[in-house]
Parts: C-alpha cells; sequence; structure tokens
C-alpha cells in the first residue's frame, strides 16, 4: 500500500507544539518575524481566522510552501482545526530545510476557547450555507448576522431548566464559542424539562454530558466547560473571556454575582428565570448606558421574599 502523500492527524512528535500563550508571545514579539500559517482547507475558515495569518491549505502545501515562504530561516508557526495536522505538516516542513517550524497545540478551537481574538470575513462555505440557511432567511440575521454569530463567545451560567435549550439553539445556530458553567449532576428529575440530557446522563456531571450533546448538534462549535460552582473567586475571570453573559442559574445570589461580573467586565449579561409557567427576562449592558439589576434592585432579597 502506498503512503499518504500528506500528514494525517496522529500523534507526531509533541516536541514541535507551542501552547496558545507560547504562540501569542512569539507573536507579539516584534523581534521574532514569525510568521503563523493556517493550513485549515476552505471549507474551514467561515469559522474565522488569526489576524495576520498567511493561508496555505494543507493539500497545497507541499507545491506550494517554498514560493510562500522562501525563507526557511525565519520562525513559522502552523495551526489547524485542532492541532493534529498542524503537527504532522511541521515535521514535513522540517523535512524540506525549514529551521524553525512549530505546531499551536489545539490549533483554532483552542485559540477561540482561550479568548483570543479571531477575524471572520469572507463568504461561506457551501455545507454552512446549507447548515444556517434557514435562519439566514430572517432579515435580521443575513449572511453578516450569520458570520458574527461564528465569530462570537458566548457563556452560559446554569445548564439546567433555562441553560439546556439556550446551549441547544446557539449551538445549533453556529456560535463560534460556548462556554458552560455547572457544577451538578443529571438527576431523573431533571429530563422533563432540561433537554440537553436523556435517561443515559444520570449520574453524568451536567457538563459532560452537555459537551457530547452539542458536539453531535454542531462539531464545529468550540465548547468548553467549566464543572466548577460560580463563585467569586472565579467570576470575573470566566466572565472576561466572552462576549456576552447569559444566565441559566436558579437563585438570586448567583443572578446578582452575573450582574457584577458582567458590569466591572463591561459584558452584556442576559437575565433570565422561571417559575413554572411564569418567566422574566432582560438585558443588562451598562457599558452602552442601561442601568444594570441592582439599579432596580440594589441588593439581594432576602431569603423567602423572592421565589426561585
Amino acid at each position: 500500500m502506498q503512503a499518504s502523500k500528506h500528514p494525517k492527524d496522529s500523534p507526531g512528535d509533541h516536541s514541535i507544539d507551542l501552547s496558545i500563550d507560547q504562540t501569542l508571545e512569539m507573536i507579539e514579539n516584534s523581534q521574532c518575524k514569525v510568521r503563523l500559517l493556517d493550513i485549515r482547507e476552505e471549507r474551514e475558515l467561515p469559522a474565522g481566522r488569526i489576524e495576520g495569518a498567511l493561508h496555505l491549505p494543507l493539500s497545497m502545501l507541499d507545491a506550494r510552501v517554498e514560493e510562500q515562504l522562501p525563507d526557511k530561516t525565519k520562525p513559522v508557526v502552523l495551526y489547524c482545526s485542532s492541532g493534529g495536522r498542524s503537527r504532522g505538516a511541521a515535521a514535513r516542513m522540517k523535512s524540506m530545510g525549514y529551521r524553525d517550524v512549530k505546531s499551536m497545540a489545539g490549533g483554532f478551537k483552542a485559540w477561540v476557547e482561550a479568548g483570543r481574538e479571531i477575524v471572520v470575513k469572507g463568504a461561506m462555505a457551501a455545507p454552512q450555507i446549507n447548515r444556517y440557511s434557514r435562519q439566514m432567511l430572517l432579515s435580521e440575521v443575513g449572511e453578516e448576522g450569520q458570520l458574527k454569530l461564528f465569530g462570537s463567545r458566548v457563556l452560559i451560567v446554569g445548564a439546567g431548566g433555562l441553560g439546556s435549550p439556550i446551549a441547544l439553539y446557539l449551538a445549533g445556530g453556529g456560535i463560534g464559542a460556548l462556554g458552560i458553567v455547572d457544577f451538578d449532576t443529571v438527576n431523573l428529575s431533571n429530563i422533563h424539562r432540561q433537554v440537553l440530557y436523556s435517561t443515559a446522563d444520570v449520574g453524568k456531571l451536567k457538563t459532560e454530558a452537555a459537551i457530547e450533546k452539542l458536539r453531535e448538534i454542531n462539531p464545529d462549535v468550540a465548547v468548553t466547560t467549566c464543572r466548577e460552582r460560580f463563585s467569586p473567586e472565579n467570576a470575573l475571570k470566566l466572565v472576561k473571556a466572552y462576549d456576552v453573559v447569559v444566565d441559566g442559574s436558579d437563585n438570586l445570589q448567583t443572578k446578582f454575582l452575573l450582574n457584577d461580573a458582567a458590569f466591572f467586565a463591561g459584558k452584556p449579561y442576559i437575565f433570565g428565570g422561571a417559575i413554572g409557567f411564569n418567566g422574566q427576562a432582560s438585558v443588562f449592558h451598562p457599558r452602552e448606558g442601561g442601568p444594570c439589576l441592582r439599579c432596580m434592585f440594589p441588593d439581594i432579597p432576602p431569603p423567602g421574599t423572592a421565589p426561585t
């Protein structure tokens, strides 16, 4: 059997891996003059790219890399979607005489999950147009809105009765990155309303079951989870990494903490709550001139005075 011409997603040589932070440090070092090389195929580009990266699909690497990067002494960092193909391609370039070639571990998905900046532009590939065609028919969305979704990051705190459908619709709609914070496990009594889960998930961490379901629905969405209680110790750090914060919590203490973290991070806070057949939802974004939750309710209501 003839060996494949191009590297595949395989373990490869991990010594050529760079972390996201190491890659960013090289980019920001003006003396380094590193060149970022995006080796993803055209169909993967609508999800966005790292600004300043040269695009050369893996399928064209052997034929065109020496034309695109003639100086083999300058440092090059390759990235693909998840880090497997770029590691193999970096090894291939080394065999071609390039002296300093690295692969960005985790690829573009890891870059997005780390909250790093991306740019999204250009027409979408045919499979994406097919997937999102119905929502792009809406005048409020269109292609421009869909491209914005591809480049957006949303944090959901609480993966229960509210957080479950929110996560499903955002993933199905093509959000770029989705973060889910929940420390609870799936209980049989959750199944009737928490639509992310099935009977087979009972006993699993909600974050574990959620990430499995969301990746089945849309493998292009970068999903990360935090299996901890949303607390004053981690609130600001979590919120800062996202563009929008969505409230799926079931208690007032968390709602006020979400409000406070979003206020100090300058991020929009999507408030929500439901009891039986009644519910409330609102958007708080003080940075754009609006109020916050504490403008309406300065203090957390005493226990027993407000239903949750």
